[in-house]
């Protein structure tokens, strides 16, 4: 089976690409989704958060974020220390995901996050697939969909990976430069063409 990161900045367009994958059937983790639900009450992480940051980050078993982020970011060790706990069970949850999809006999599955390169899951991929899109299509993706002001999106995508850095470690790059049915037709050509490779490695090793 064949692992496929998926990637992006902000307002990238990694969704709709992710999406192409899920709708012809291929098993899909997403990272950031996963990063929320392993802090939903009932986790074992939040036990462990509130053993290191304080009993009182949990009220009635729900975290409160704001105060779990004061707390883990006053300090490096703080940081180090909500990495330390966190990031094994996000890779966890992934590695299991994973396995399932190879059990039920898929040929490609698919890592999805805005944060994969540099990430406790980096390298966990076999390909790994960048999707780039010129800044200001990007700030005005961000501005419709999150309703923020445009200044507002610039400083996030600043505040993000570069571009350049991203794509230096891509096996594949996709540009969407053009309409969304123009990036769905060339993810839809990706599809086709990671898993005619997977099946020809399937080959090879049978």
């Amino acid at each position: 089976m064949m692992t496929v990161g998926i990637t992006g900045r902000s307002g990238c367009g990694k969704s709709t690409v992710t999406e192409c994958f899920i709708a012809r059937g291929i098993p899909a983790a997403d990272a950031d989704r996963l990063s929320r639900e392993i802090l939903q009450p009932g986790s074992p992480v939040l036990a462990r958060l509130a053993a290191r940051f304080g009993a009182d980050i949990l009220d009635s078993g729900v975290l409160n974020r704001r105060l779990l982020a004061d707390r883990a970011f006053a300090t490096a060790e703080g940081k180090q220390a909500l990495d330390a706990i966190t990031h094994p069970a996000i890779a966890a949850a992934i590695q299991a995901a994973r396995d399932a999809a190879r059990q039920a006999g898929s040929p490609l599955f698919v890592i999805d996050g805005a944060v994969l390169v540099g990430s406790v899951v980096d390298g966990m991929w076999d390909r790994l697939v960048v999707v780039t899109a010129p800044y200001e299509t990007s700030v005005a993706r961000i501005v419709q969909r999150d309703g923020i002001r445009p200044e507002m999106a610039r400083r996030r995508l600043d505040a993000q990976m570069p571009e350049a850095q991203l794509t230096a470690r891509a096996d594949v790059v996709l540009r969407n430069d053009g309409t969304r049915d123009q990036l769905r037709q060339r993810a839809e050509a990706l599809v086709d063409r990671l898993l005619a490779e997977a099946e020809r490695g399937a080959g090879q090793r049978a």
